[in-house]
């Protein structure tokens, strides 16, 4: 097997990403995002007691024990700093806090996600393209621009008619970003503490290139047809 291209070093920002074998939707129903997204918030976890299709069938009871001694550790594989789960890819950037974090987080969150569906769709085999495509990110500015890239995905892909849906759409990050009490997976601070009205400033800072980066799009669009 190829090695790597990109080393993937520990406490460096890398944007990942995969899709679906032969580009086949992934993410189907609200239940196979919902799975998809407490599946990555388990799996950045270091010292994990048991799979996460062990875990969900535990009681609420042993489940708050596992989540609680889990947030007291407070050992992760790596850092959530944004993500968009589209229907047949996801965009995900992290921070790697161990070593192999990255590959071992990827790798936990497909292996489980793909039992899932393939149990649920009575399916067999791969879901997801082999290896995972990842790109560091050098920059604050870099940085910010992926962000957006990522946030603004559905809109982009017409999922959401008006940009301003993106603000609830529950499957990106973007949420968080915007609602101060929303509760998430994210380590939003790197991005936010980038601004100086947090908040107010990253949702212009995202709106404000949405119709140039749409036509982006469909210009790609065009070229590849």
């Amino acid at each position: 097997m190829p090695s790597r291209e990109v080393i993937l070093a520990n406490n460096e920002i890398y944007h990942v990403f995969n899709k679906g074998v032969a580009s086949v939707p992934v993410f189907v129903t609200k239940k196979d995002y919902q799975r998809a997204l407490e599946t990555l918030a388990y799996y950045q976890n270091l010292n994990l007691p048991a799979r996460y299709s062990y875990f969900i069938v535990q009681s609420l009871e042993i489940r708050n024990k596992i989540l609680e001694e889990l947030k007291k550790q407070n050992k992760l594989l790596v850092e959530i700093i944004a993500y968009c789960l589209m229907p047949t890819h996801f965009h995900l950037i992290l921070r790697q806090k161990y070593d192999h974090g990255i590959s071992k987080f990827l790798g936990n969150f497909t292996n489980s996600y793909t039992r899932y569906f393939n149990t649920r769709n009575k399916r067999d085999g791969h879901l997801f393209q082999g290896k995972f495509k990842a790109v560091r990110i050098i920059t604050d500015e870099q940085l910010l621009h992926v962000s957006r890239y990522i946030h603004l995905n559905p809109y982009i892909s017409h999922l959401l008619k008006k940009v301003e849906d993106l603000s609830n759409y529950p499957y990106t990050s973007f949420p968080e970003y915007l609602h101060k009490n929303q509760t998430g997976i994210c380590h939003k601070e790197i991005i936010l503490g980038l601004f100086k009205n947090k908040r107010t400033l990253y949702r212009k800072f995202v709106y404000d290139q949405a119709e140039y980066q749409k036509k982006l799009g469909l210009i790609k669009h065009l070229i590849s047809e």
